[in-house]
């Protein structure tokens, strides 16, 4: 159980977040790119539509058999999620706990320390959850980055627990 971190306090659902499945998650992004690149917030559903539009083009285009570039597309992204380093927002499991109107911070927990940051900073947070390939777990199960980056060297390890207050 010393993998699942639990996001309590002023919400009005508690949740239980287990870092060791968000591998499989569509949020995740990479590390080594995500705090390098300029990005844009886009809505999911644009970007849904966006892609089925693009394979619907591919399909009218080739026909519905998979061309070798899209086998060679579906390796590659096999073979980064085994190697890659991968981190998830945290503004989609402080919205799923619907946050009290009175709510003003978040405090990390760690094993040995707290941190407490405001609300508009939380937002940005971003929680890695695996290095090369592997899960976090000597330091882990997650560490938390500002998000603009300013702690990308010495993120917040160890952290066991996020209260909202």
């Amino acid at each position: 159980m010393e993998n699942i971190i639990v996001l309590s306090g002023k919400v009005k659902y508690s949740i239980t977040l287990d870092p060791t499945v968000w591998i499989f998650d569509d949020r995740k992004v990479d590390l080594t790119t995500y705090f390098s690149t300029s990005f844009e917030h886009k809505s999911e559903l644009e970007e849904y539509t966006k892609s089925v539009s693009k394979h619907w083009d591919r399909e009218i285009m080739e026909g519905a058999v998979y061309p070798p570039t899209l086998k060679t597309e579906k390796k590659y992204e096999k073979e980064k999620v085994l190697t890659g380093s991968f981190g998830i927002p945290i503004l989609p499991f402080l919205k799923n706990a619907e946050l009290k109107d009175d709510a003003v911070s978040l405090t990390i927990k760690t094993l040995t320390s707290e941190h407490e940051i405001s609300l508009e900073m939380a937002k940005n947070l971003l929680l890695g959850f695996s290095n090369g390939g592997k899960p976090l777990l000597e330091d882990g199960p997650v560490h938390v980055y500002f998000g603009d980056a300013s702690n990308l060297l010495h993120p917040i390890k160890n952290v066991r627990e996020f209260i909202i207050k």
